[in-house]
């Protein structure tokens, strides 16, 4: 699209959902609208305001505004990256994509790996850190960034962070305060994301975050919604949550759609999904998230709801709560701590050792920290990892910053937001969602409700008594079943990978036994097949990293990875 006197052209992946109220105050201003497009709006509030639009927006967008007049393109992202920019530097030039695949094609861009984001997801699984991909001439556009390129000199892009976490000062509210707030934004957000001329659906797990999205799209839009629900089931298996997705959609009167696939079609539509994602991911369960969304588009859904974000926002994973207890010994508040370890360490999933386990490692002090990560990696240093081809290369174990006195639950939430791990979850949605023509929305994912909820005290997000996400579970009462807010175990899109894993066998083996396998340096193939026939013969329990061997080594092929 291109604003009447042709000097601004704009291209825009994503949605602008607060696109009505925009577009009223760029009317008062003076600007006519021809259409009822959030793109027009979007084109319009840049022509305005510049890179200070970027604060105006609520959604999730990617977009590029050529400016001819400046002889300049601006590139920018949303502040947590729901949305993906691909760019690189091919022979002369300036190059930027939604996806990886296009940039591959072009000369100069070559598909030579990236040595350490490749150890980071070999030892770690750990993707979509920053701006670097696993392929070395191909960077990503860091969440909440714009950049500037100049058509004259495309070999330059300067960056700039537009948006980051910072905490209020003053008094807080009483957590009964700041519960009625939290819904009403949450409601609010809702209500924004409801926005839709389609079918509007909702992916729902039967944890607190999904299910609270779908009963506040019932109390939002009312009786008349045609509510559906679509959820994975892990059939025969104690990670089934079949029993509480049933709990929601009867409370919200929803109409729920169920899938529960078989491992041996993940091994069937595994090339298709690595050619959707690009890049290899750590788990069996991203297969699940592609065939709830799969099931979605067979009912004729275009637009879903999903809480995607929550964990970060609302502290809910399982070491939040060791992180808290490490503040709490820290501050010398022991009768404090005692009672929250007593509390928390009743939540599934966390027994006392694996809690004072965790937070001891919040506590060591940062003198030791160095010299004892170093013995620990030396220990844990897997012999199916071929150390000297990563270590000609420069890659390796990175140290990193740990926040001055400790880390808080504040510093961790800020790095839960901003780091790899929420990356790589919105790639996963983006992707498995955009192969189906399924516009998946994040409602969690607002600057607003991600700066009330980390100006709150410690207490609120994670309670005196252990409970994750105790001031959003106060806010949901009455519009959530009791039976869900009360849950202390958190299972989420997770699948039984020891059963399939085995059930797949063959076609494992298959792979980590191929003369391609041999042919990739980074990885010693004499030991992952021993570690394979020891796991696959019952003498070695399973471990994720397996699922990484197998990962890596289908997307080397498919994509033609070069490890030179």
């Amino acid at each position: 699209m291109s604003t009447d006197d042709g000097r601004y052209h704009i291209v825009f992946n994503g949605e602008i959902y607060n696109y009505v109220e925009l577009g009223r105050e760029l009317e008062q201003l003076g600007r006519a609208f021809r259409s009822r497009s959030d793109t027009e709006v979007l084109l319009a509030a840049y022509e305005r305001w510049g890179a200070d639009c970027l604060g105006r927006l609520v959604g999730m967008f990617a977009f590029a505004v050529l400016d001819v007049r400046h002889r300049e393109v601006f590139l920018a992202r949303d502040p947590f990256g729901i949305k993906p920019l691909y760019y690189a530097h091919p022979a002369g030039g300036f190059a930027f994509c939604s996806e990886i695949a296009p940039l591959l094609e072009l000369d100069g861009v070559g598909r030579r790996v990236a040595p350490q984001p490749l150890y980071d997801y070999l030892v770690q699984g750990r993707t979509d850190a920053g701006e670097h991909t696993l392929f070395e001439s191909v960077l990503e556009l860091p969440a909440a960034h714009y950049a500037c390129v100049s058509i004259d000199r495309p070999g330059s892009c300067t960056r700039t962070r537009y948006w980051q976490l910072s905490r209020a000062t003053g008094r807080p509210p009483s957590i009964g305060e700041a519960a009625a707030e939290l819904r009403d934004l949450f409601l609010e957000n809702l209500r924004l994301h409801l926005r839709s001329d389609v079918p509007v659906g909702a992916a729902l797990s039967g944890g607190i975050d999904s299910s609270a999205i779908v009963a506040g799209m019932r109390h939002v839009a009312g009786a008349d919604l045609e509510l559906r629900t679509f959820s994975y089931v892990a059939q025969g298996s104690a990670l089934s949550e079949e029993r509480w997705v049933d709990v929601v959609t009867d409370a919200s009167r929803a109409c729920t759609w169920k899938v529960s696939p078989r491992p041996g079609e993940l091994v069937e539509d595994l090339p298709q999904l690595l050619r959707i994602q690009e890049l290899p991911f750590g788990s069996m369960s991203i297969y699940v998230q592609y065939r709830v969304f799969r099931l979605a588009r067979d009912a004729g859904i275009k637009v879903m709801l999903d809480g995607q974000g929550a964990d970060e926002m609302l502290a809910g994973y399982s070491f939040f709560a060791a992180v808290r207890l490490a503040s709490l010994i820290r501050q010398w508040r022991l009768a404090a701590a005692f009672r929250f370890f007593r509390g928390a360490s009743r939540g599934v999933g966390r027994s006392p050792a694996w809690l004072a386990s965790r937070a001891g490692q919040f506590l060591i002090p940062a003198v030791l920290e160095t010299p004892l990560r170093s013995m620990a990696r030396a220990e844990r240093t897997p012999a199916w990892l071929a150390m000297d081809w990563f270590e000609r290369r420069g890659a390796g174990p990175e140290e990193r910053r740990r926040a001055r006195g400790g880390p808080s639950l504040r510093s961790v939430m800020a790095e839960q937001l901003t780091g790899a791990g929420l990356g790589a979850l919105l790639r996963y949605e983006d992707r498995n969602s955009m192969a189906h023509s399924i516009e998946s929305r994040v409602p969690f994912l607002t600057t607003g409700l991600a700066e009330f909820l980390f100006s709150l005290p410690d207490d609120y997000l994670v309670s005196v008594d252990g409970v994750t996400k105790s001031v959003f579970r106060e806010a949901m009462r009455g519009l959530v079943p009791d039976a869900i807010l009360d849950r202390r175990d958190k299972i989420g899109f997770s699948t039984p990978e020891v059963e399939w894993i085995r059930e797949v066998g063959g076609w494992a083996e298959d792979v980590l036994t191929s003369d391609h396998a041999r042919a990739v340096p980074a990885l010693d193939v004499g030991s992952i097949e021993r570690e394979w026939r020891a796991v696959h013969e019952g003498r070695l329990g399973f471990r994720r990293h397996i699922w990484r061997w197998l990962n890596l080594l289908e997307w080397a092929r498919d994509f033609d990875v070069v490890f030179s």
